[in-house]
């Protein structure tokens, strides 16, 4: 079923339609490098090596508004939508902030003061089919913005999105650069997660897919992307519940996910063939949700993503995303909904994830990823608990509040830290 002309129809106007939102945050996380690791840890390594800090402190305030306009009338509608996000360092010198990523720092990774950046993005739309081009926000399995710092990561180039059909949403777009969460402006090449900060890679990345919802239980994902001169990738995705017993509120669900990478061109990170699979299948009955999942990554080099919000893998968590070569991980995971007990709003979760199996003695010696020194027999696990609190009614609906606790252990041939971390965030959200 078409559905472009009913969206036209309904159009208020390129003033009447305009929305804008207001979002205060604050995020204070600390995390504690274990073994006294001073070469990694919470501080960049510009500092003389007896000056680092084994452990990370970052407490921040941000402000983020955006306004969407809505579209002028016709057969082609056009219309703008721009952001703006500042932040404000509340506690973190140049010891303690950089590995987190949330704070601002300089060129040389020294703390800084603040972060005051913007963008915007022009759009237009026909029918049901909208073209945005400039600074925004994407989701999509193998391209997506990160939100899970202080402020949320922009991309820059364009983006299209179609509704024509019921149930079907495609999307096809270019980037050519992003800003990372405590990027200070935005003329910033992409972020590629794991590859060496030396190593060459490409400076765009395409991508085709979309996805189709047949009913409410079952939907169905499919991408393939490219980044230039570097590696492509293709995504299927798929979710599919079970009801078991409405009136008990029992259903079974099931989440697939699926990577496929290979290099390409000028194989700028060298031999790049992996293929990574998730599949998470979750029990609900009432207010619990267990849930268990398994992840598989096969190929000599670790699953690797641009930007940092495009993984999408059941098993990837706060402290890793247990993505390494050749590893196998497990996880099992409890959550809760107390408004069953009536504190509607509070939820609370535990998990538990761990791999093994770990292999880079296969790893290119010149390729983009020798760099991260993982070894044979290589084996870690991460617990994590988690508290979120939204109040839903009253004065202060939409106040949110998240408290999180997690543990990473491994060994050496892993190639990641030891660390525990806590963090406290707050937001409080303003809007039309």
């Amino acid at each position: 079923m078409l559905g472009g002309a009913s969206m036209a129809g309904e159009a208020g106007g390129f003033v009447e339609d305009t929305r804008w939102s207001l979002l205060q945050r604050s995020v204070y996380e600390n995390r504690t490098y274990l073994h006294g690791d001073r070469s990694n840890g919470g501080r960049n390594a510009t500092l003389p090596r007896a000056q680092r800090s084994d452990y990370a402190r970052e407490w921040g305030y941000g402000l983020m508004g955006t306004v969407e306009s809505g579209f002028t009338p016709g057969p082609v509608g056009f219309g703008a939508d721009a952001h703006v996000s500042l932040a404000r360092n509340l506690d973190g010198d140049d010891f303690r902030v950089g590995k987190i990523r949330m704070l601002p720092v300089d060129a040389a990774g020294y703390a800084q003061e603040g972060i005051a950046r913007g963008g915007i993005a022009l759009k237009a739309r026909v029918s049901s089919t909208v073209l945005k081009v400039g600074e925004q926000r994407v989701k999509t399995p193998i391209f997506s913005s990160s939100d899970t710092r202080l402020l949320p990561e922009t991309m820059r180039g364009w983006l299209v999105t179609s509704n024509e059909f019921d149930g079907l949403t495609l999307q096809a777009g270019r980037f050519t650069g992003s800003t990372d969460r405590n990027a200070r402006g935005t003329n910033n090449p992409l972020v590629v997660n794991y590859l060496d900060p030396k190593s060459p890679r490409g400076d765009a990345f395409d991508f085709v897919g979309g996805t189709w919802k047949s009913t409410p239980s079952l939907s169905l994902t499919a991408y393939l992307g490219r980044l230039k001169d570097t590696w492509r990738t293709g995504y299927m995705g798929a979710h599919y519940t079970v009801p078991l017993h409405e009136a008990q509120k029992r259903a079974l669900s099931f989440d697939l996910q699926l990577y496929r990478s290979r290099d390409t061109g000028r194989a700028l990170a060298g031999p790049v063939d992996n293929t990574t699979a998730s599949l998470m299948s979750t029990y609900s009955h009432g207010p619990h949700r267990v849930g268990l999942g398994w992840q598989k990554v096969a190929g000599d080099t670790p699953f690797d993503y641009v930007t940092r919000g495009a993984v999408w893998l059941g098993n990837a968590a706060q402290l890793s995303d247990f993505n390494a070569p050749h590893e196998q991980s497990w996880q099992l995971r409890y959550e809760v909904d107390a408004a069953h007990w009536g504190v509607p709003g509070l939820s609370l979760g535990a998990a538990y994830i761990r791999g093994s199996g770990i292999d880079g003695s296969r790893v290119p010696a010149r390729g983009g990823y020798a760099w991260l020194g993982y070894g044979e027999h290589g084996r870690h696990w991460e617990r994590d608990l988690w508290l979120r609190y939204t109040v839903r009614h009253g004065s202060a609906k939409g106040l949110a509040f998240l408290l999180r606790y997690g543990e990473h252990r491994n060994n050496k041939a892993q190639a990641e830290l030891n660390a525990r971390q806590i963090r406290v965030a707050m937001e409080y959200p303003l809007g039309n």
